[in-house]
């Protein structure tokens, strides 16, 4: 199974801007990258209203996937939420490596991504796993490492040397 790290912090905190900037970085590096957003509301949808795949689950479909010939999107209803290392092992087992938005609960590594020391109190402790590494623009004591947001490239080689040291 590969290594999972979930990127955590409040809303808006910029921790998608994180993720697209580090799966760049990544890819540019060759390696394998696999994403899986925690969404705490029942009932998202990742289709537009209308559209066939919608129609589809809208009249009861259990799965629903769109295929073409550079892309799979499958989406299934469960009776209960997965647990992340489910998730990751029966769907993205041949990835270098798998981020997550969310999950701050999950027994994984965590970057924090933080607005202020507000934030290192709040997820500290509280978050399952270790908390690794911090991005924020704002001068933080944090116990581990510190980046700021435009310091992506810095931050791959982080996870490089720290999760991904056998390379692509």
């Amino acid at each position: 199974m590969p290594p999972v790290i979930s990127v955590i912090g409040r809303k808006k905190a910029g921790k998608t801007t994180v993720l697209e900037r580090l799966i760049a970085a990544l890819k540019a590096r060759g390696y394998r990258v696999g994403t899986v957003k925690h969404h705490i509301h029942y009932g998202f949808s990742m289709d537009m209203p209308g559209k066939d795949t919608w129609r589809h689950a809208a009249a009861g479909a259990d799965v629903v996937a769109i295929s073409s010939p550079d892309r799979l999107v499958l989406m299934r209803t469960t009776p209960k939420e997965m647990f992340l290392r489910d998730i990751v092992s029966r769907y993205m087992g041949d990835m270098d490596l798998v981020l997550t938005e969310g999950y701050a609960r999950a027994e994984t590594p965590k970057i924090l991504v933080a607005t202020g020391d507000e934030d290192l109190k709040l997820f500290t402790g509280a978050a399952g796993g270790e908390i690794v590494a911090v991005v924020s623009d704002t001068e933080l004591r944090a116990g581990c490492e510190v980046f700021g947001f435009d310091d992506t490239d810095r931050l791959a080689d982080f996870i490089e040397e720290r999760f991904l040291h056998h390379g692509p």
